[in-house]
């Protein structure tokens, strides 16, 4: 399965452009969150790490995202 992971850390940034991003190459489910970089808990991230099984392909808009900061 094809799985995107997308974050921006202020609320009033926009999210699509990179869901627009990942509808164009193909991406059959994604997990996004809008938090501020202060918040330590990223759950649509914890969601997404326990969904992602051996043989999905994960794109991140920025590999810094991944981090949960």
């Amino acid at each position: 399965m094809l799985i995107g992971y997308a974050r921006v850390s202020k609320f009033e940034q926009n999210l699509d452009l990179k869901t627009d991003a990942f509808k164009n190459i193909g991406i059959e489910k994604n997990f996004v969150d809008q938090v501020s970089g202060v918040e330590s808990e990223i759950a649509h991230l914890n969601e997404l790490l326990s969904f992602i099984r051996k043989g999905d392909t994960l794109t991140v808009w920025r590999l810094d995202r991944l981090d949960g900061t």
